[in-house]
């Protein structure tokens, strides 16, 4: 048995003498605790991640790599994304979102005005995100040798205008995807600058990926929420809870079912991320009629019609088919 094989043995019977585990709440990604694991569903064998980090993984369902993306990769997407907010390059089939709180002020032509863009995959130079080496690496430690790219992010979280717009409301990223199986997508978010609780950082809720999925709306808040951000309508406020505080180039992976948010920007800059979810090249798609992810389904079939003025041939699974791109080892059925 090789010596990693041993260690995960050794520490899984550890585990398992100990099934209690410790629950304190955590206050750090560091103190969260890795309780009894579910063995190994979350994690796939692999070469590269310790048996410390699979069981944590496992437990929490989130792992953050520090220092993973290079300062250089990092400028040159930046330089990118104001290329895009200048308007001097037009992506096709990307998707620029502005704050509620300034959509409708007067226009400015820079990153001021830009919250987040979205569906970059055919922008060769923000999609070199997706197929880093050193990313790559970590995802098919989740989804195996076959990798698709299949939703794309780059967020300017802006200074919050008084009107706590510039929150995310808690949710899992799973209610967008009408793809399985669960424990074979995984997101990659990586940190443009600095992120901390002033600038509003990633909040998870560590061992949450372990639930089901669970029923989304828009949340109620006074000053309004942004398109698209629909919200767990009911989980436990008692949770433990983890902020995650990165610095540039560290990445956190995490499983579709965590649920994670984020708080307002309480600076006076702009705080930025790039991001990708993948999923394994033989994953499947499913109907979600009957399920909760109608109403996201509804939503994003009824904005497709406005901007593309087509009717009920584009299905929810046809949204989702057309963005995906083949980033490692073969397309089998996505």
């Amino acid at each position: 048995m090789s010596r990693p094989a041993e260690r995960l043995r050794v520490i899984i019977n550890h585990l398992d003498r100990h099934s209690a585990g410790i629950r304190a709440a955590p206050t750090s990604a560091q103190t969260v605790s890795y309780g009894h694991p579910q063995r190994l569903r979350y994690t796939l064998d692999n070469d590269l991640l310790t048996p410390e980090q699979r069981l944590f993984y496992e437990e929490n369902g989130f792992l953050l790599i520090r220092n993973l993306v290079s300062m250089q990769d990092i400028d040159r997407f930046r330089r990118e994304f104001e290329r895009i907010c200048r308007q001097e390059i037009k992506v096709p089939g990307l998707v620029v979102m502005r704050d509620v709180a300034i959509a409708k002020s007067e226009f400015v032509p820079d990153q001021r005005a830009v919250s987040k863009v979205q569906d970059f995959q055919e922008d060769p130079e923000l999609f070199r995100y997706c197929s880093l080496p050193e990313i790559l690496k970590y995802v098919e430690c989740f989804t195996g040798p076959n990798i698709m790219a299949m939703h794309t992010m780059l967020i300017n979280k802006p200074p919050d205008a008084g009107k706590k717009t510039s929150r995310h409301p808690m949710h899992q990223d799973l209610h967008y995807f009408p793809f399985r199986p669960v424990d074979r997508i995984v997101c990659a978010w990586t940190a443009m600058e600095t992120v901390n609780r002033q600038n509003g950082c990633l909040v998870v809720l560590p061992g949450s990926h372990k639930g089901t999925l669970q029923e989304h709306d828009y949340p109620e808040w006074e000053g309004g929420v942004n398109k698209m951000y629909h919200g767990v309508r009911d989980y436990d406020p008692e949770h433990p809870r983890v902020h995650l505080e990165m610095e540039k180039g560290d990445t956190v992976f995490f499983h579709p079912l965590l649920i994670h948010g984020s708080g307002m920007n309480q600076t006076q800059g702009f705080r930025k991320a790039i991001s990708c979810h993948y999923a394994s090249g033989d994953c499947y798609y499913i109907d979600v009629k009957g399920t909760t992810q109608e109403n996201i389904e509804k939503e994003v079939k009824e904005i497709i019609a406005r901007r593309h003025a087509v009717g009920d041939e584009v299905t929810f699974k046809d949204t989702w088919a057309i963005r995906g791109r083949l980033v490692q080892g073969e397309r089998i059925s996505m």
